[in-house]
């Protein structure tokens, strides 16, 4: 019996490649634990299909990431922070502060997570970093402006 594997199993191959096995092995063990599906033409067309969609949608995002990384490399928000006698800021900037002002400065909603930067404890102009999809990320400034 010919099958397609959904997951790797150990010993007989990687998902997505088209085994040989016994029917028992095949009907009681693949088949049964999620672990394959029977080899038929539509259940192979149905895989080919969606390893396209899959594919298209990949290249898709990957685009999407490098139209949003050009436009934040262009980008400078401002952020109005309580400022100390001795010219430092009380405790530091946060992840979500800046996820704030980017999102009502310029518009782009980013998660917080994916935002890399030095502890921000002064006034002055400061790079932070926006991890995007498929180790691409881009860099915009944060310009810290005391009250």
């Amino acid at each position: 019996m010919k099958v397609l594997l959904l997951k790797d199993v150990k010993g007989l191959g990687k998902a997505g490649e088209v085994k040989e096995v016994k029917d028992g092995y095949g009907n009681n063990f693949l088949i049964g634990k999620g672990f394959a599906k029977a080899a038929t033409d539509a259940v192979l067309k149905q895989y080919d299909a969606a390893k396209r969609r899959e594919a298209e949608l990949k290249e898709y995002n990957h685009a999407q990431d490098l139209k949003l990384k050009e436009e934040l490399e262009k980008v400078q928000i401002c952020l109005n922070v309580k400022v100390g006698a001795n010219g430092l800021l009380f405790g530091s900037v946060t992840k979500d502060e800046i996820a704030l002002a980017l999102k009502e400065q310029k518009g782009f909603e980013v998660d917080k997570k994916s935002l890399e930067y030095n502890a921000i404890k002064t006034t002055g102009v400061h790079d932070i970093t926006l991890k995007l999809g498929g180790g691409m990320s881009a860099k915009f400034e944060l310009k810290v402006l005391g009250e």
